[in-house]
């Protein structure tokens, strides 16, 4: 039996990852960041957010407070938003920074990997703002053969 050093077996590994298989390591992560917090958070910190007039905000990624990132995330409870950014952190798709400030300042920001991510998952909010009118016409069609 040769043996692998551990670069070597993360290369083995990373080429037999498919999330169409049960035990699949990839499965698990595709469940971690299919979440819908995962995922607007995710567009949260790579749009910029909104400026304090309302207005959108092109300036791209930038990093956002805990306070603003709740503020954008409508619906979203403190220890949800909390509990996702700790997943997101561990994971390496966000930073976080804390400032030793009077309160303390913390701030989040997306990771090279993180941004990677978010112009994927920019898109599907995006896709899902576009066509939410036909997927909602498509269900009640859809009901209404069913009576």
């Amino acid at each position: 039996m040769t043996t692998r050093t551990a670069t070597e077996q993360r290369e083995r590994a990373r080429a037999s990852y498919d999330a169409f298989l049960a035990g699949c390591p990839s499965r698990q992560l595709l469940d971690r960041i299919s979440n819908k917090w995962t995922a607007l958070i995710l567009a949260a910190l790579g749009s910029g957010g909104p400026h304090r007039s309302g207005e959108a905000c092109a300036d791209g990624p930038r990093p956002m407070r805990y306070s603003e990132l709740a503020r954008r995330l409508a619906g979203v409870s403190q220890k949800m938003l909390t509990q996702t950014l700790r997943s997101l952190e561990r994971d390496g798709l966000i930073s976080r920074t804390v400032t030793p400030t009077v309160p303390v300042t913390v701030t989040y920001e997306l990771t090279d990997l993180g941004l990677s991510l978010h112009h994927l998952m920019r898109g599907i909010k995006e896709w899902a703002d576009t066509h939410m009118d036909v997927v909602l016409a498509n269900g009640e069609a859809y009901d209404s053969r069913q009576r």
